[in-house]
């Protein structure tokens, strides 16, 4: 088996963990697996870059030098809010050669930059998708999922999620063994699909200001499978049904039937992974009524069922 070469592009105000954590991920699948990746790091003119953090990286060699790489790795940090315009054009002329083209967080600004993702899904860290959107309108910007794949293309989130998108290439490549024992060796889980929400549905939407809709949000959170229609949750904050929905999405930024299907989804998939209740009773639980009404939730929201859900994030029994 041949090496893929992993090109990790560097620059002054990089994100430190959009880095190390990809690069510790694809390492530990070289020690598991010699032979697979051969990993490079590159700046510019091959000097060292400054991180956000104060940390300084040395890069194997400059951009110019570097390899054809299989796998094109694009981290963000605040160097990318004005990077060097060089920078943008070796992107432009060197990605499209990238069999497979990787950003970490706001290095997704890079790619967008240097027009790598025009006309393809993309998401990038919760805080900068709407400025992504604005600044690149070629760019279908979705702010929910952990990391997107489109083709060769594969964009993740904020920081850590640049581990769970590397963990996935792995699992491309090498097989779910090889991503599990990587994981393992780093103290992290192989459980997040990349359709997973960035945010919990608590962290998603905002706190309402006025109590009475904060106490329905604590409420639908404690009672996922209790009676959570308009009107039920309407008469406990002592509103009618019209005004407690225009209320709620007013102070939350979505409705109260997405927050409810959200709460549910985070239910029944913490009962999956931590429990070994059966699945009708965890859809019973989380307010979904059968297993059918569950499974079609699942496979809207993560693109797979319950049951496969289960199977592949619940944690390995422990053996000691």
């Amino acid at each position: 088996m041949a090496h893929r070469t992993v090109l990790v592009v560097l620059f002054d105000g990089v994100q430190s963990l959009d880095v190390t954590g990809p690069v510790e991920v694809f390492a530990g699948a070289e020690k598991h697996t010699p032979g697979t990746y051969r990993i490079r790091t590159a700046s510019l003119d091959g000097a060292a870059v400054r991180t956000s953090s104060g940390l300084t990286l040395v890069p194997d060699l400059r951009l110019a030098a570097a390899p054809r790489p299989h796998t094109l790795l694009v981290p963000g940090g605040q160097g990318t809010r004005r990077p060097d315009p060089l920078l943008v054009d070796w992107l432009r002329d060197h990605g499209p050669r990238a069999a497979r083209l990787v950003s970490v967080c706001t290095g997704a600004a890079l790619l967008a930059g240097a027009g790598l993702l025009d006309g393809r899904r993309a998401t990038t860290h919760w805080a900068y998708c709407a400025e992504l959107a604005r600044d690149h309108p070629a760019v279908d910007v979705d702010p929910d999922p952990v990391y997107v794949r489109d083709g060769h293309v594969a964009t993740s989130a904020g920081v850590t999620a640049g581990i769970d998108l590397s963990l996935a290439l792995v699992e491309e490549d090498l097989g779910r063994e090889a991503a599990l024992t990587i994981a393992r060796h780093l103290v992290v889980f192989l459980r997040r699909p990349g359709n997973q929400a960035q945010f919990s549905a608590q962290l998603a939407a905002q706190t309402a200001h006025r109590e009475p809709l904060r106490e329905v949000q604590r409420w639908i959170t404690e009672h996922p499978g209790g009676d959570l229609s308009v009107e039920a949750l309407a008469a406990r904050a002592r509103l009618s049904p019209r005004h407690f929905a225009r209320a709620f999405r007013a102070e939350t930024g979505t409705t109260p039937g997405r927050y409810v299907d959200r709460v549910r989804l985070e239910h029944a998939r913490r009962l999956l992974e931590d429990t070994a209740d059966g699945v009708e009773e965890i859809s019973r639980a989380s307010g979904y009524g059968t297993p059918e009404a569950m499974r079609r939730a699942f496979v809207k929201a993560l693109g797979t069922p319950p049951a496969e859900y289960r199977r592949r994030f619940r944690p390995a029994p422990s053996p000691f």
